[in-house]
């Protein structure tokens, strides 16, 4: 049996050296931001295991103490980078695969 017209295209797609540099860009950016998260959430831990007096210092005269913030700006963190990767997919990736899709006969299938 062979590859339809569809199947032809996509190995096209898959055999071009843009998208192999596409690809391999976008997984860069990805593991750098993985790296950011888990590094900050790695040294979070690391304070909660080894100086739990810091964290457990409060804040000015009130009641919450250091680790509230620290690890509601964890949290903010990790949405701040899904936001740059969003931003950066939504500026080079997305219009970058469009027009290799767009070159490959798939215009049908751009939005």
């Amino acid at each position: 049996m062979s590859d339809g017209p569809d199947e032809q295209r996509i190995a096209a797609v898959a055999a071009d050296p843009r998208y192999a540099r596409l690809v391999a860009r976008r997984a860069k950016i990805g593991w750098l931001l993985s790296a950011i998260i888990f590094f900050a959430f790695v040294g979070y831990l690391l304070l909660i295991a080894f100086d739990k007096a810091l964290l457990g210092m409060p804040v000015g005269l009130g009641v919450t103490s250091i680790g509230i913030p620290v690890g509601l700006g964890l949290i903010l963190l990790a949405i701040a980078l899904t936001g740059v990767y969003v931003a950066y997919a939504n500026r080079h990736h997305d219009a970058r695969m469009a027009a290799l899709l767009i070159d490959h006969g798939f215009q049908d299938r751009v939005a």
